[in-house]
């Protein structure tokens, strides 16, 4: 089982653990990690263009089988026609960054995990549809809108690094409706 450094914070002191990987190779979270980005509402997707131009952008997700899933919704972004500029990058350049965060005025709360991989776009087929049903459970705002027809970004989930305090303790469990500040 190959293994990466990955620190986080637990119950005041810093831990080191070692991120583990599926038998397919793909990196698993640990149980604080996955705990830290259930309560995230949003995480950052980081993308670039073919020149290596970074561009990043506030999205909604959800985590199956070592697959970070986000959705296009029908929010107004773009021109009429012109693809969003996340997927045009990812099809420039399909190398993609994740950071889930918790900021606190007191220091020692503080706590990111950064998922790395590559991301596929998925236009049809059974994974998109299980993406899209994923998606719909976690927003409820997803429900009126018609999404069946975009695209879902699939970031296959090649490397975790984590840092700080990822407790949960004391942040709003989506469930909850509570604010959490990402």
């Amino acid at each position: 089982m190959a293994a990466e450094r990955a620190s986080h914070k637990d119950g005041g002191q810093t831990q080191m653990s070692a991120t583990s990987r599926s038998a397919d190779g793909a990196a698993m979270l640990t149980s604080h990690q996955q705990r830290f980005l259930e309560t995230r509402r949003v995480v950052r997707l980081a993308t670039a263009d073919a020149r290596g131009a970074p561009h990043v952008v506030p999205v909604c997700f959800a985590v199956a089988d070592g697959t970070l899933y986000v959705t296009i919704d029908e929010k107004p972004k773009r021109r009429s026609g012109a693809p969003l500029k996340r997927l045009r990058n990812i099809a420039e350049n399909p190398a993609v960054a994740v950071v889930a965060d918790h900021y606190d005025e007191d220091w020692t709360r503080l706590g990111w995990v950064m998922l790395q991989g590559r991301a596929d776009i998925l236009s049809v087929g059974a994974e998109h549809a299980r993406a899209q049903a994923l998606l719909r459970a976690r927003y409820p705002q997803l429900g009126p809108m018609s999404i069946e027809a975009l695209p879902v970004i699939a970031v296959r989930v090649e490397r975790v690094v984590s840092w700080g305090d990822l407790s949960v303790a004391g942040l709003a469990s989506p469930a909850q409706g509570g604010l959490n500040q990402d």
